[in-house]
């Protein structure tokens, strides 16, 4: 257990934050059935899951309550983006727990969604229904309902689908955005080069962007938790993860401990360390350090280093919740490098807040 002045309590001070700000996790910004409910609320899972405090676990079940009417229908829900598709997890998490056939009927309208989701050409969904793009971001979106789908409701046929579909995206993923010979993700994928930020030449963004490269760093850590150990691809993704962590060592920030927007240009001066991305990566790092998937020399002593970092950008807000500083709200695939960097920070960005829940929760309880 990591301790630091900021740090008492922090999982449980951010968590009653969050539930005295928005009664009711869809009123969590920004739209209903969108990843920032579905990431947050699987903070307050883990939150209840270790403390056995009964309100996070109502709050929990009455987003769930408030996603699926009488019928098990997912209420509005439209499965347009791999966004829509996150918070679903949560859902098959609360079927799991609850056995209420509601919801199990709910996560089934939600898997039916990638029966016909669109993808590129070598099997990558694009991130939403309407270009072809493949994003980081997205491949954590849709990863985090497969992979609980397979464990909590599928038949051995469809968990079977499910993991080799996590391995293809992860896989593909990887094969676009790879920086050079670094662990290192650029931000996106164009497969017809129309969009503004993409090479005309290979289709990437530009830059290795720290909220992006952290969905990532997240989603190797969860698949890898549960992904079957016969699996041909597991191989594979244990050196994605660990090819990522020996680059995040390199990137890290010496003084705070904590990564820059743009991750691997910390020498210019304008850059700037990132919360959101830190979180994620601290998460991971520290998971990795648990599961066995990496020495603790030198990487808990970095997931601890950043989990400090992490401390100084929790405050006091004027409500006496905890306000967090330093991060983007809803970045999307920026242009250049200029763009990225300055960007408007906000508080209580939703990435954010939900990141150093799940970094809080994890050091704090393991």
């Amino acid at each position: 257990m990591v301790t630091a002045p900021f740090t008492q309590n922090l999982a449980r001070r951010i968590a009653d934050t969050v539930m005295k700000r928005y009664p009711h996790a869809d009123m969590y910004p920004y739209r209903l059935w969108c990843y920032p409910q579905g990431f947050v609320l699987w903070g307050f899972i883990r939150l209840w899951e270790d403390t056995k405090e009964q309100k996070y676990l109502d709050y929990v079940l009455d987003y769930a309550e408030r996603s699926v009417d009488s019928e098990g229908n997912a209420y509005r829900f439209r499965g347009n983006s791999m966004d829509d598709i996150m918070a679903g997890s949560v859902l098959v998490w609360v079927y799991h727990y609850t056995g209420d056939p509601r919801m199990l009927k709910a996560c089934r309208q939600i898997r039916a969604a990638f029966d016909d989701y669109p993808r590129t050409r070598e099997g990558g969904f694009w991130h939403g229904r309407g270009k072809p793009q493949m994003w980081v971001d997205g491949v954590f979106m849709g990863q985090m309902f497969l992979t609980k789908y397979a464990k909590f409701i599928a038949d051995e046929q469809d968990k079977a689908y499910c993991f080799d579909e996590a391995y293809r995206q992860m896989s593909v993923i990887y094969d676009y955005c790879r920086k050079g010979n670094t662990g290192l993700l650029l931000h996106a994928y164009c497969e017809d080069r129309a969009a503004g930020w993409a090479d005309p030449k290979t289709g990437l963004s530009p830059e290795v962007w720290s909220e992006g490269l952290g969905w990532y760093a997240l989603i190797l850590a969860e698949t890898l938790e549960l992904f079957p150990k016969e699996h041909p691809g597991r191989e594979r993704l244990e050196l994605q993860y660990r090819q990522l962590m020996e680059s995040l060592l390199a990137c890290q920030d010496r003084e705070s401990g904590l990564w820059y927007q743009v991750v691997d240009k910390g020498d210019c001066t304008d850059n700037w360390c990132d919360t959101s991305g830190s979180a994620m990566f601290q998460y991971s790092m520290l998971r990795g350090v648990q599961m066995g998937l990496l020495p603790a020399e030198p990487y808990y002593d970095a997931a601890c280093k950043a989990y400090n970092g992490l401390c100084g950008k929790a405050v006091t807000g004027q409500d006496g919740g905890v306000d967090i500083v330093d991060a983007c709200d809803g970045l999307c695939v920026q242009e250049n490098y200029s763009a990225y960097i300055n960007y408007k920070k906000t508080d209580n960005a939703k990435e954010a807040v939900a990141a150093v829940l799940w970094a809080a929760e994890l050091t704090e309880f393991h």
